[in-house]
C-alpha cells in the first residue's frame, strides 16, 4: 500500500536517513527537513498526510512541535519520535494532539507499525513505553 507524502523532521541527519529508509516503500514522496522553518514551510506547500517529528526539534518560543502543527493543520496526523521512553513523556506528547508515540531506539521496528496504524485512525505508542507502565503500576 503506497500513502501520499509523509514529512520527517528531526535535527539529527543520521536519524532523518534511517526513517527515510524505513517509510520509502511505503509512500509516494518522503520529505525531510531539519528545522522549524523547513518543517512549517513543507507542512503549508505539501499538505503531508502525515508527519514524523523528533519532540525535541527546537522550535523558537514554543515547548511543543506536536502541538503547534496541531494548531495549524489540525487535518494533521502527527507520530512523534523521542527518546525519552518515561509513560509521561508520550502521555503529554499524545495529549498534545499525536496520534503516535514512537521510541528512537526501536523505531526500526516499531514506525512503521505505528504509521498503519495511524493512518487508519487509531493511536500507537511503542510496546516498551507501554511495558514500562505496565511495571511501574504493579
Amino acid at each position: 500500500m503506497n500513502y501520499g507524502c509523509v514529512l520527517l523532521a528531526d535535527s539529527h541527519p543520521p536519524m532523518l536517513e534511517g526513517v527515510r529508509s524505513l517509510l520509502q516503500e511505503l509512500f509516494e514522496a518522503v520529505v525531510m527537513v531539519a528545522d522549524e522553518a523547513s518543517l512549517l514551510r513543507a507542512a503549508e506547500q505539501l499538505k503531508p498526510e502525515l508527519a514524523v517529528v523528533d519532540v525535541s526539534l527546537p522550535l523558537a518560543g514554543r515547548v511543543n512541535v506536536v502541538s503547534l502543527l496541531r494548531e495549524r493543520y489540525p487535518e494533521l496526523k502527527v507520530i512523534a519520535l523521542s527518546v525519552h521512553d518515561e509513560p509521561l513523556v508520550a502521555e503529554r506528547v499524545i495529549s498534545s494532539g499525536a496520534a503516535g508515540f514512537v521510541l528512537k531506539r526501536s523505531a526500526h521496528s516499531d514506525l512503521v507499525t505505528a504509521v498503519h496504524e495511524v493512518l487508519a485512525g487509531r493511536t500507537y505508542v511503542s510496546p516498551a513505553v507501554g511495558m514500562r507502565r505496565t511495571a511501574a503500576a504493579q
